[in-house]
């Protein structure tokens, strides 16, 4: 995935200057653009302008808090299926169950690794731009099927279809002895 993300959006929210280098820094070698911003009233001046893909949040912030700043992007129309991991050098259970609780789509935890950034980033972002571009449809219903093949293929996606199960799985095993 490290070498499809020259069109991703990626917007970093902490008040310490060297979380936010550090993520800027690992990002923008594998390709991201990377949009910073030093507190909550900080990310909502820019979000609209730059429209991330996905927002890493520090919980721990002055004036508007990690939560907060999550709940108010979820609340937006524009903005509530943009994924939002949560950022933390705490690991409590309360502390990840507030963040599920505003809406958060993942908690991480300081300090964190180039892995981790990219992990979340695939776990979010599925999307053909970004190197995912095949989907297997199983269905028994061919009009469940062709809803759904053409539903994919108007987001861009290349769509294999398959009745059954038994199908599906030896498109599989074509695909991945290739």
């Amino acid at each position: 995935m490290e070498g499809n993300l020259e069109n991703l959006k990626v917007m970093v929210l902490d008040d310490i200057k060297t979380i936010r280098r550090t993520a800027e820094t690992l990002l923008k070698k594998v390709g991201c653009e990377v949009i910073t911003a030093t507190d909550g009233f900080d990310v909502l001046a820019k979000i609209a302008d730059t429209k991330p893909n996905i927002i890493f949040v520090d919980i721990m912030m002055p004036r508007i808090d990690g939560c907060q700043t999550c709940a108010l992007i979820k609340k937006n129309s524009a903005f509530k299926m943009t994924p939002v991991i949560m950022i933390s050098s705490k690991d409590g259970l309360f502390d990840r169950a507030k963040g599920r609780i505003v809406g958060s789509d993942q908690y991480s935890t300081k300090p964190f690794s180039k892995v981790e950034l990219l992990s979340a980033i695939r776990d979010h972002i599925k999307m053909p731009e970004y190197g995912m571009t095949k989907v297997l449809v199983v269905d028994d219903s061919p009009a469940e099927t062709y809803q759904f093949k053409g539903m994919l293929e108007s987001l861009g996606y290349e769509v294999i279809t398959a009745e059954n199960g038994k199908a599906g799985g030896y498109i599989l095993d074509i695909a991945y002895s290739a």
